[in-house]
């Protein structure tokens, strides 16, 4: 009988160490991230004047300009009457380093880099750059694992970790780091023609990050989106047309196909990007 009920007494045992284990294993369980709410951010008076803003392809797999070196990846230069910014670094620094050199764009003139996200086609020539010009701040998302943080400071530059939308410039923002996966951060530029966006691979959703910079800027239209859209559904066309998007540059990892349907509904207003183009907006 004693042994019956000690038998008895170490299946009950197991039995709630069963399910304790199986309630910690419920709570600890990662939920699928959201998008975080939009934080207060200071954004310039509607009434105060608008910058020009020149947008300068210096790294794609998309050719305009036939001197300039392609290679898979995406950097784009931003020129504001006040400084240059460098949007990801491509993935390859001396091809990099080339293109800017052929555009007559000097590296050590750029004080701030913006890196989209962690992929080696958008982070791969940040070493590189940063052995040519270490005077400059580079904003990268929170989510970078230490060892590129620990590499920008080793070579002398600063950076700066993102994880809210926030501003980085005169009339310059970012989203903030957005779940893909990977986490990305994109750029919003509130330029003379309305919101410019550019972004990197838009692992978030090229319309989930177009949607995005309207409700933090609180527009109801965007002037132009720029950059890779990562190969994105062909309904997202009409979806920019949805949301007020006037002008489309897809570029990098957008797709043939899909750059194909942005050029025949956009006309005119599509922006045929790649390594050498520069656009501006006055």
């Amino acid at each position: 009988m004693n042994l019956k009920i000690l038998i008895l007494a170490g299946i009950l045992i197991l039995a709630g160490i069963g399910i304790w284990f199986s309630i910690q294993t419920e709570k600890i369980k990662p939920e699928q991230p959201k998008m975080k709410a939009l934080p207060n951010i200071s954004i310039e008076s509607k009434g105060e004047e608008k910058p020009e803003i020149t947008l300068i392809s210096v790294y794609d797999n998309y050719q305009v300009n036939p001197e300039l070196k392609t290679d898979w990846g995406f950097a784009t230069v931003i020129k504001t009457p006040k400084e240059l910014i460098l949007f990801d670094t491509g993935g390859n620094s001396e091809i990099l380093l080339s293109n800017m050199e052929k555009l007559g764009i000097d590296p050590t003139s750029i004080r701030k880099v913006v890196i989209s996200h962690i992929h080696g086609d958008h982070l791969g020539g940040l070493e590189g750059f940063l052995e040519r010009n270490s005077n400059v701040t580079v904003f990268v998302p929170s989510s970078f694992p230490q060892s590129i943080k620990s590499m920008i400071i080793q070579k002398g530059a600063k950076f700066i970790e993102i994880s809210a939308p926030r501003k980085i410039s005169d009339f310059v923002y970012t989203t903030g780091e957005l779940y893909g996966p990977p986490e990305e951060q994109s750029l919003i530029i509130d330029s003379k023609r309305g919101l410019v966006v550019i972004t990197g691979c838009a692992h978030p959703g090229i319309v989930n990050i177009v949607r995005r910079a309207k409700e933090l800027m609180k527009r109801d239209k965007v002037y132009l989106v720029l950059g890779g859209f990562h190969r994105p559904p062909i309904s997202c066309v009409k979806e920019f047309r949805e949301l007020g998007v006037e002008k489309v540059a897809p570029s990098h990892c957008t797709g043939d196909s899909v750059r194909e349907a942005f050029r025949k509904e956009y006309k005119e207003n599509f922006i045929e990007y790649g390594v050498g183009k520069t656009i501006e907006i006055r």
